[in-house]
């Protein structure tokens, strides 16, 4: 008879090999895996919600919506100039493209700015839920190609392929975001009865061949980005009531097109959950502690996801902390800007981005391929680690401009004998235990010429 001891070696290979097996049985699962490990490591990706809507300043699509919340009129000027006529309003809305021309756009400078911002991925709109398509599409004529918008005569029109190719130069990961829903067709707003919400306006159980039509228009569009537009490492599909069984757009179909041409692919088929909702994406929030799932914070930099005239910016310290928050509970942080109707970003855009990237030029190595560590946060410290490493994140306090003479780690071990130092300074930092934890004293040359502004971050290496 084997004893308990002989046995653990045959056990071992019987779960090695049954691993082994359930891999091989599901590859796709192993390669989700794999690829959410690469997504992890990101950390700080840059959003952009763009198309002709910039041209008024409006929020984008949503307005078109009549019993949706952001079609008040206190929100939205264009509404009150149209006499709160939502069939006029629709009308000049779904024109905008007559004289959408951002001549100004130069998607290497938009590359360039978020790069030295620290950012590690884009997810640009493809197109948004009024249908607008920002590449050279053939299942629609409402398109940035298409002779109807003067910006298709310019000599390089497909939007997306420029921004795509810029972003990817800069060694980027590449977001496609796609609406499933689209306000401009007719299969799913018809245009023979109203529309008064985001749904279709007709059953789609009773006229099944008019959601077909739309079912393939979907498809046939999302073949065209994952198959003429280079590598493409997310799509991040919007437009959550687009769900069986009322508006089934048959997602194992799609996605089996979709990464036959991208083996790659992460697919984030927002709110909707299930496999092909690779990752959550909680929207302008932070969870209030680490999730038991891959997650990422979808978050503005302004009020308004597009662009609005004098808009309200986070102000740099409040953009820094609010990275540092999420990387050390866990998640990524996708930020958001609206580009100007001339194709610009705005400067107050441009400086914020700036002054991120000072930040991080001193302390990336304690936000891209760390993960988090309990407590997380103790005090203003946030934590994140690095294999063995641990990085102590000190949040400065409003009007602070210098690290405190002394930081307290409650909770937090510290082995003895660890190096402890501050990124972006030199000098070795003093560290002694006491009843209310590890105290990390900071020297008088370090506290008198701090290394970066907002957080200070304490790297402590066994």
């Amino acid at each position: 008879m084997l004893s308990a001891e002989s046995l653990i070696p045959l056990i071992l290979l019987v779960l090695a090999a049954a691993a082994c097996a359930a891999q091989a049985a599901d590859p796709e699962d192993a390669m989700v895996a794999r690829r959410l490990e690469w997504f992890q490591d990101l950390k700080f990706g840059f959003m952009m919600h763009w198309g002709p809507y910039s041209q008024w300043g409006c929020i984008e699509s949503w307005p078109l919506v009549e019993v949706d919340k952001w079609a008040r009129p206190d929100n939205l000027a264009a509404w009150l100039e149209r006499g709160k006529d939502i069939e006029r309003f629709k009308r000049d809305y779904f024109a905008l493209n007559r004289t959408f021309n951002p001549t100004r756009f130069d998607p290497a400078k938009w590359a360039a700015a978020a790069k030295y911002a620290g950012t590690k991925y884009v997810v640009f709109t493809t197109k948004h839920h009024d249908g607008f398509s920002m590449f050279d599409t053939r299942e629609t004529p409402y398109r940035i190609t298409h002779p109807d918008c003067p910006y298709s005569r310019n000599k390089q029109p497909d939007i997306v392929r420029a921004v795509f190719d810029a972003f990817r130069r800069e060694g980027f990961g590449i977001g496609a975001y796609f609406s499933k829903s689209d306000w401009h067709s007719p299969c799913y707003w018809s245009p023979d009865r109203p529309a008064r919400d985001r749904n279709p306006n007709y059953d789609t159980r009773q006229e099944p061949e008019k959601w077909a039509r739309f079912v393939a228009f979907v498809h046939g569009q999302i073949e065209e980005l994952v198959s003429n537009y280079g590598r493409i490492d997310i799509l991040w599909l919007d437009g959550g009531q687009v769900r069986p069984p009322g508006q089934d757009v048959q997602m194992d179909r799609l996605a089996a097109m979709a990464r036959q041409r991208q083996p790659e692919l992460l697919i984030v088929d927002r709110t909707v959950g299930g496999k092909y909702e690779n990752y959550r994406t909680p929207e302008q929030e932070v969870p209030e502690k680490p999730l038991p799932y891959v997650w990422e914070s979808c978050i503005t930099m302004g009020d308004q996801w597009s662009y609005k005239p004098h808009d309200k910016y986070k102000p740099t310290r409040a953009l820094v902390h609010l990275l540092v928050d999420v990387v050390s509970k866990g998640g990524n942080l996708l930020l958001n800007v609206g580009p100007q109707p001339d194709g610009e970003l705005p400067a107050e855009v441009l400086s914020r981005l700036k002054e991120i990237g000072d930040w991080m030029a001193v302390n990336a190595e304690a936000i891209h391929g760390t993960r988090p560590v309990a407590p997380y946060k103790t005090g203003r410290v946030c934590l994140t680690r690095k294999g063995q490493t641990l990085y102590a994140i000190y949040l400065a306090e409003d009007g602070r401009d210098a690290p405190p003479p002394e930081m307290t780690l409650a909770g937090v071990p510290v082995p003895p004998g660890s190096k402890v130092t501050m990124l972006g300074a030199p000098a070795p930092l003093g560290i002694r235990q006491d009843g209310a934890g590890v105290k990390i004293e900071i020297p008088a040359p370090v506290a008198q010429s701090p290394p970066c502004r907002h957080a200070w971050v304490v790297k402590i290496t066994p």
